[in-house]
């Protein structure tokens, strides 16, 4: 009896021992992904803190039900599994476990409904009053953002001052796509012919931009449609706000003043805005006033460098599949005047 006894204690601790090793492993393989740069471990703003808590206490108790039922099946094959001399009973009915484990899944429902209807009523609160009012508009596949009060529209790149709050409007002017920054906001669809609106207050601002992208599959170029918020303390965002508002740096060089004629020879006026040169007005595209200060080109998908540009302008569909922009056929000649003129325009 004795041996039997400490037969099944082995078991049980052998078990307990390696469920926790294997929900340990477990741990460790994902818990880089806590570091990358869209992690929602890691808030920077009030909102996402507190989709991160409630995750947080779901995440915990997901691991918490994986070693219990996991060590419970390990437990429970070891001992009762059939051998030679055991047969294996099936049995029915015991009213206390029925109660125990029907009582067990509404506590941890409980539990993380709490935490969630709170996040969820916090963030879906009004803005502030004096909040900074943004339009984020998608395009197939690019995001346009306006702040309608500050009279400046820029695309792909979100600019906001730190400890204020941010209430954007999400509009879309072709199909489905989703506002999502995984530091600083939940994702929210963008709807044609409809609004949603999200809000939140930046707590962290630095150099490098918070990461962003669409959330829902909106056509062949989906994957690369994302966007970059910078996050600047209060007087670098007035700064930023006074350059963006000013009309383009005239060219100065012969080659840039040979790409501004370029610009409008090659009918690129037509789909884009430049500040300061009256013959470019068109909205089809993003306004590039200021295309020679942003990171990155094709809506994050490269960043923005002479090489780059000049690929882009080559053969837009070679840099990012789908691309809506066409592909001109331009010249090296073209080319050669159009990238110092881009890249002059800050």
């Amino acid at each position: 009896m004795g041996s039997s006894r400490s037969g099944r204690a082995a078991i049980i601790i052998g078990s307990l021992v390696a469920t926790a090793i294997l929900t340990w492993a477990i741990f460790v393989a994902f818990a880089d992904s806590a570091n990358t740069p869209q992690t929602t471990f890691i808030p920077a703003s009030v909102q996402a803190a507190l989709v991160r808590d409630a995750y947080m206490i779901i995440f915990i108790l997901a691991g918490v039900v994986f070693f219990a039922i996991m060590a419970v099946t390990l437990i429970f094959t070891l001992l009762y599994r059939e051998r030679p001399g055991q047969t294996a009973l099936q049995f029915h009915g015991n009213s206390k476990l029925e109660v125990v484990w029907t009582l067990i899944p509404v506590i941890i429902v409980v539990i993380m409904a709490v935490p969630t209807f709170s996040a969820i009523s916090e963030t879906s609160k009004a803005p502030p009053a004096d909040a900074l009012k943004v339009v984020a508009i998608g395009h197939q596949w690019w995001f346009e953002f306006q702040y309608p009060e500050l009279g400046l529209t820029t695309a792909n790149e979100l600019h906001v001052p730190v400890g204020r709050a941010v209430s954007v409007t999400l509009e879309s002017k072709d199909v489905i796509h989703s506002f999502w920054v995984p530091q600083l906001s939940g994702k929210v669809d963008m709807m044609p012919g409809h609004r949603n609106h999200l809000w939140f207050t930046p707590t962290q601002a630095r150099p490098e931009p918070y990461l962003a992208q669409c959330a829902e599959f909106c056509g062949i170029s989906h994957a690369n449609m994302r966007f970059r918020v910078f996050v600047r303390p209060a007087a670098d965002f007035d700064a930023w706000t006074k350059s963006t508002a000013a009309d383009r740096t005239a060219p100065t060089t012969d080659i840039a003043k040979a790409g501004e004629a370029q610009f409008a020879a090659s009918g690129c006026v037509g789909c884009h805005t430049v500040k300061g040169n009256a013959a470019a007005a068109g909205t089809v595209g993003p306004n590039l006033t200021h295309f020679g200060s942003r990171t990155t080109l094709g809506s994050g998908v490269v960043d923005s460098n002479p090489q780059n540009i000049r690929k882009w302008l080559a053969n837009p569909q070679n840099v990012k599949p789908g691309a809506l922009m066409p592909n001109l056929n331009l010249s090296q000649d073209a080319l050669d005047k159009l990238v110092p003129y881009l890249e002059g325009l800050k």
